[in-house]
């Protein structure tokens, strides 16, 4: 299956335990079946994909993603997403006005 970028990266990925396979952790070499439920941590979420089609070569992305049901949820909308206040690191303590925009951003964000 065609979920990461790279071969390196899904291998990466599986030894690092983000890939599961029908709930149990997958090794990089483990095979698929027709029906078999992979789910991919990347990026801070989580992919959901039902193997549909065995394909026996290596195909680019486009005909990859013909073998599979994507039932990953839906992106959350932008506004839901939180704002991280992150201030670059050396530029020393914050200002006041610097502060009082973090506090308007936390109390932002316990709000929700």
């Amino acid at each position: 299956m065609r979920l990461t970028k790279t071969r390196s990266a899904a291998g990466t990925a599986c030894r690092a335990g983000h890939v599961r396979v029908n709930g149990e952790r997958a090794k990089p070499a483990q095979t698929v079946r027709t029906g078999d439920e992979v789910r991919v941590r990347l990026d801070g979420r989580e992919r959901i994909v039902v193997v549909s089609r065995l394909i026996s070569k290596r195909v680019g992305a486009p005909v990859a993603a013909e073998c599979y049901v994507d039932n990953t949820p839906p992106e959350p909308p932008r506004e839901q997403v939180a704002v991280a206040a992150v201030r670059d690191r050396g530029t020393g303590r914050p200002t006041k006005r610097d502060r009082r925009e973090l506090e308007r951003l936390q109390g932002a964000q316990r709000a929700h």
